[in-house]
């Protein structure tokens, strides 16, 4: 079993200062696993919406809960909407006998009820599968190849691991996105998914998916923000630098689980990725996720201009500005967009992060990183405190 002491432990600190506690992130990327550490599941304690039996005994809920004492876990939380408002009463008594920690796969569903009726009284984390602090450098690229949902990253075999992948993808979009009101049919749901696979690190075009499907733009790009708010897309926004410049206005797209991006291009090997047209676009995605994992930026960008120069990544931290640029290359050197984006964009310093093992200097401000060290995060590639 991989341990995630990192999340465990930030749960742990936010139960320990707050009343509930809500834990976000895609369907199967290992909550309730987490949340059986703090209560386990059959337990008093326990309550599971899905099932139908605990579903029924929250038929009462005010008698239910509010004599418990300890941490109460209430995993598929969503699914009962009519909890919150009773969740705020419970989490206001003098003294607390009992805190919530909250499951949910459907962030938007959960977020907008949280945020109308425990405003305050609630702190969000959001976890996704698993890490490369997690599972270890040595396994890296199997990361990468299989994502890091739990029974994709730990099957017995590559097939295996593609296979319940492409039924996870297949129960989405036949199940979950629909209570979203995603109402297309499943096969050109499917089709949809498979367009924004072969847009996976590149500049968004929403009129080219609507065409192609016969949707209008707004509904291509309401799509797209659905499948973000529940953790399968994410978008990167531009950064506008110098006025002067005409600059990219559209996001770049990742889908935020590289095994769920391979599965939908058919890929099942190592081998199979190394020969595929987006072998370099999924590995950009996978090093950005780690990224995001490893520092916890402020303030998300990318940065391209109409005349060529671009930064795959921006960000904001502690009030300064950083870049990280994505090479998958032997020996990484300066290039002109770098030399732009420190000029235009006024960067403190910028990473390069590539697949090799040596860390060098081609700038001042700018240093090439082997892809192990993000797990150090801003103190290893920046040489700052986080």
């Amino acid at each position: 079993m991989i341990k995630r002491k990192e999340i465990t432990r930030s749960i742990t600190q936010a139960l320990g200062r707050g009343r509930i506690v809500s834990l976000l992130g895609p369907r199967q990327c290992g909550k309730t696993t987490l949340a059986r550490q703090f209560a386990e599941p059959g337990s008093s304690l326990y309550f599971d919406l899905e099932d139908p039996v605990d579903n029924a005994k929250m038929g009462e809920p005010k008698n239910v809960l509010e004599n418990l004492r300890g941490t109460v876990v209430i995993d598929e939380v969503q699914r009962q909407p009519e909890l919150f408002p009773l969740l705020r009463v419970l989490a206001d008594r003098v003294p607390l006998p009992a805190k919530f920690l909250i499951l949910g796969s459907a962030s938007p569903g959960l977020i907008k009820h949280a945020g109308e009726s425990l405003a305050g009284r609630v702190e969000r984390i959001t976890i996704g599968g698993f890490s490369l602090d997690e599972v270890g450098a040595k396994n890296s690229n199997l990361l990468w190849l299989r994502g890091g949902l739990p029974r994709a990253f730990l099957a017995k075999t590559d097939q295996e691991s593609f296979t319940w992948l492409k039924e996870y993808t297949q129960s989405f979009v036949e199940r979950d996105l629909p209570l979203h009101g995603v109402s297309l049919p499943p096969m050109t749901l499917l089709r949809f998914w498979i367009m924004l696979a072969h847009y996976h690190g590149q500049i968004f075009n929403a009129s080219e998916i609507a065409r192609s499907l016969g949707i209008s733009v707004m509904t291509v790009k309401r799509y797209v923000d659905v499948l973000t708010g529940v953790f399968m897309i994410r978008q990167v926004q531009p950064l506008i630098g110098n006025l002067k410049k005409r600059h990219v206005k559209s996001p770049k797209i990742y889908f935020s689980d590289t095994g769920i991006l391979h599965s939908l291009l058919g890929i099942q090997t190592m081998t199979d990725l190394s020969a595929h047209p987006k072998y370099g676009a999924s590995w950009e995605g996978f090093v950005i996720g780690e990224v995001l994992r490893s520092v916890k930026p402020h303030g998300v960008y990318f940065w391209a201009t109409h005349q060529g120069a671009e930064i795959d990544l921006v960000f904001n931290k502690g009030g300064r500005m950083y870049g990280v640029e994505i090479k998958r290359a032997d020996a990484p050197t300066m290039t002109p967009s770098m030399r732009i984006a420190l000029e235009d964009l006024k960067l403190q310093r910028i990473a390069v992060i590539y697949p090799g093992k040596q860390r060098y200097s081609i700038h001042k401000q700018v240093d090439v990183f082997p892809f192990d060290e993000i797990q150090n995060g801003m103190k290893g590639l920046f040489g700052v405190k986080a």
